[in-house]
């Protein structure tokens, strides 16, 4: 990496935005370029900075976090988006990834977690809560009928690397996973996007849970 990860933070409480920020640069690889307290100051903090990453609160007054992520959305340059909330809520989350975001944690992650998420989310990955990841793939998951189906169907190693996708494994940690070399994994993950009809990871895997595919445990297959 040629510099740190320059991350705008937008949340509503101060002392919240201050304490990220001073934890956040407690080392060399992350630093905060803007702070924002609600979604309006968020979009010109981005606007202004180019951040790499933003870190972005859901509850915030006048124009909140799914709001904001919309807005980012239909600007068509937009970072990678990383929610922090208190919220532990499913819809919540579904809510915030299909409107763009590209990560999701609660406020009490620890340090390590959150530096590795903005690392993931730098590099062009997903970051989710894992309980949260767990209780999409396991729970209940509502089935869109509506939506076509895919022209051509997922392979079960597919669909076991799509289920590692959705966990925010790396294609490294994929193929460890799974026995299989890392190229391997690269082809398997753009053969996944391309038969979704999506562009990057976090809509694959929303796609995926809209068509309930990730809805049981699938056994490896070639």
């Amino acid at each position: 990496m040629s510099g740190p990860i320059r991350v705008v933070v937008a949340d509503d409480q101060t002392l919240v935005r201050r304490g990220i920020r001073g934890l956040l640069e407690l080392g060399e690889e992350v630093v905060v370029v803007g702070e924002a307290g609600d979604g309006d100051e968020a979009l010109a903090m981005v606007d202004a900075e180019r951040p790499d990453v933003l870190l972005l609160d859901l509850r915030m007054p006048g124009r909140d976090g799914i709001s904001t992520l919309e807005a980012l959305g239909e600007s068509g340059d937009a970072p990678p988006v990383l929610v922090l909330t208190t919220f532990d809520d499913d819809e919540l989350a579904l809510r915030a990834l299909r409107a763009g975001a590209r990560g999701f944690l609660l406020k009490d992650v620890t340090l390590d977690s959150l530096l590795s998420a903005i690392r993931t989310l730098h590099a062009g990955g997903t970051a989710l809560q894992p309980a949260l990841t767990e209780r999409l793939l396991r729970g209940p998951v509502r089935r869109d009928d509506a939506l076509d189906p895919l022209p051509e169907p997922l392979t079960p190693r597919e669909v076991d690397v799509l289920r590692l996708m959705a966990a925010g494994y790396s294609n490294a940690e994929i193929a460890s996973a799974l026995h299989l070399a890392t190229g391997t994994v690269k082809n398997r993950v753009s053969d996944v996007l391309v038969k979704l009809g999506t562009r990057d990871r976090t809509r694959a895997v929303l796609r995926a849970l809209d068509l309930g595919l990730l809805g049981q445990d699938r056994a490896s297959g070639t």
